[in-house]
């Protein structure tokens, strides 16, 4: 099976990875050597941040 390529952009992950704290693993082990938690909280702020940019859009239907 194949990977999947990614929907968020290596400066979205740089960022959240900096605001959760663990962008220093990143920079000297690379995105595998993150926790799995981390990656986790990750993307449930990645969704967070999506959500609230969705609610603060004018309804155009």
């Amino acid at each position: 099976m194949g990977r999947r390529r990614g929907i968020m952009s290596d400066q979205m992950k740089e960022e959240l990875a900096k605001e959760l704290g663990f962008y220093d693993v990143v920079q000297k082990e690379g995105w595998g050597g993150i926790k799995a938690r981390d990656a986790g909280n990750m993307v449930k702020r990645a969704i967070e941040i999506a959500e609230k940019q969705l609610s603060n859009k004018p309804d155009n239907l």
